[in-house]
């Protein structure tokens, strides 16, 4: 079953449970959808799961900004609203590993292609990027390969 076959299926659920807030947040990523789909010239059968993780987690992010903002201007019943709907944007995406995995991760690679030194960042981000995609924060991978290459 596709994301967006996913979010209509719940969306329809939400419904009849008569859960707005998941609603709300539900008819956010379904928009988000519509949007991207429209953007990329408008096909009928969906987004890519890349495409559609890297929405997810681009809504997931705005969401807890936005409730952290909230909170820091004293506003915490709109906090709330966002902060539910990052809990149900969540729920959408895989499961984060640890820093100690994501490490042993990135070992693995570096050891699979070889990488000796600072020149083969750029192969070695390639395939962390890939393998960690929705795992792992990006600006993490890039810091933890930086500082393995540098230190071999």
């Amino acid at each position: 079953m596709s994301l967006q076959q996913r979010i209509d299926a719940d969306i329809k659920a939400a419904m009849l449970a008569r859960d707005k807030d998941r609603l709300n947040a539900l008819r956010a990523i379904k928009s988000a959808i519509l949007l991207e789909l429209t953007k990329e010239g408008g096909g009928t059968d969906g987004i890519t799961e890349e495409a559609g993780l890297r929405l997810l987690q681009k809504l997931h992010k705005q969401r807890a900004e936005a409730a952290t903002i909230y909170h820091q201007q004293g506003r915490p019943d709109l906090a709330g609203e966002d902060e539910a709907q990052a809990l149900v944007i969540g729920a959408y995406l895989p499961a984060r590993l640890s820093d100690a995995e994501v490490e042993a991760e990135v070992r693995k690679i570096i050891a699979e292609l070889g990488a000796t030194d600072m020149k083969a960042m750029g192969k070695v981000m390639i395939e962390a990027n890939a393998r960690l995609a929705g795992k792992a924060e990006g600006s993490m991978v890039a810091a933890l390969v930086k500082r393995l290459l540098a230190g071999s």
